[in-house]
């Protein structure tokens, strides 16, 4: 509970908190190459601005009050992909806080322009400014220069990797229980890593034998080269470099996803279960099919982050061809099952 936050405000965190997390969780039967399995994938869009960093921007905001290094009416400042920026102007417009945002200018419009309709201002940068890492040396270049400024670091702050290991690693076990379901594998695509390193640490401490996968786009295999490479089309994850958080020595081996194969996995998740998702969440389901193919009857945890709205500019509207390698068109969506929100993950 925050320290240091006035009545109004502290009432305002009791009203994200209803709004933030316990999310449903989705079962979905498939069969691939003749094997039936099952992902149970937390319904992500379903939080106040529509994604999975909702959770992260909460945490981080809360903890921030609780020690004091947040002050009402400071700024926030973040450089964001965009669902962090737009997790960060909703809750800090229902706060009472100011909101810049610095993103690279290569994002899908509707991004800048949810942004912006929240009331916060979006400063985009150039690949010749520095791009991704260009616009958090601008954050800090603007904290240096200005009173009244709040850093969320979303890539280093350990707020991050709490909110998933108090909140949505005990949610998918609860659910998942719920439902007799015990999960062999939790894969995620990491874009700041607080998910695959806060999901993971939960899961460790209930059944080591877990597998836990980080996954990146086969065109920019970041971490795996260790640097920046390629260029790709899932926006939100693989963001020119490892973040600090990250620690792949935890972790198990990592999951490449061609970015087509993930566009057309969307696609087909909208179709024929009416699953209305984000790219990424295309890209974790086909990981969690590849993550499930050494056992007989497959099941795997992951998240879909976010709904498919910010991505009506992009490719996932568009015809995507079909390579030899992509695994989506051998992929039959079976059954859908929707566990809700369990009191034991409260």
């Amino acid at each position: 509970m925050p320290t240091f936050c006035p009545p109004t405000v502290h009432k305002r965190f009791d009203a994200l908190r209803e709004m933030i997390g316990q999310t449903p969780m989705l079962a979905i039967d498939y069969r691939f190459r003749g094997r039936v399995g099952t992902i149970c994938a937390k319904a992500e869009q379903i939080n106040l601005s529509g994604s999975i960093k909702d959770r992260m921007a909460l945490h981080i905001l809360e903890n921030a009050y609780a020690t004091g290094v947040i002050a009402p009416g400071d700024t926030i400042v973040e450089a964001t992909s965009g669902n962090t920026g737009i997790s960060l102007s909703a809750i800090g417009a229902a706060l009472g806080h100011p909101v810049v945002i610095y993103m690279p200018d290569w994002m899908s419009r509707e991004r800048v322009d949810i942004i912006r309709s929240y009331g916060a201002e979006v400063v985009s940068v150039s690949k010749a400014a520095g791009g991704f890492l260009g616009s958090i040396s601008l954050c800090e270049k603007r904290m240096s220069e200005c009173a009244g400024i709040f850093l969320p670091r979303q890539f280093e702050n350990q707020a991050n990797v709490q909110a998933h290991a108090r909140h949505t690693g005990p949610e998918l076990l609860a659910q998942m229980g719920a439902a007799n379901l015990h999960p062999h594998a939790f894969v995620a695509g990491v874009g700041t890593g607080g998910t695959i390193m806060g999901v993971s640490a939960c899961f460790r401490l209930h059944d080591k034998t877990i597998k836990l996968h980080p996954v990146e786009p086969a065109e920019s295999p970041t971490l795996t080269t260790g640097y920046k490479v390629g260029s790709h089309r899932i926006q939100g994850i693989s963001d020119e470099f490892i973040p600090q958080i990250v620690e792949l020595n935890r972790l198990d081996e990592v999951i490449a996803v061609h970015d087509g194969d993930a566009i057309l996995m969307a696609q087909k998740l909208a179709r024929k279960l009416g699953l209305a998702l984000g790219i990424s969440s295309g890209c974790n389901f086909l990981a969690a099919v590849m993550a499930g193919l050494q056992h007989e009857h497959p099941v795997v945890a992951t998240v879909f982050c976010d709904d498919n709205k910010k991505y009506l500019s992009t490719g996932l509207m568009k015809d995507e061809p079909v390579r030899e390698d992509y695994l989506t068109p051998e992929i039959e969506l079976l059954d859908l099952r929707v566990i809700p929100r369990s009191p034991i993950a409260n």
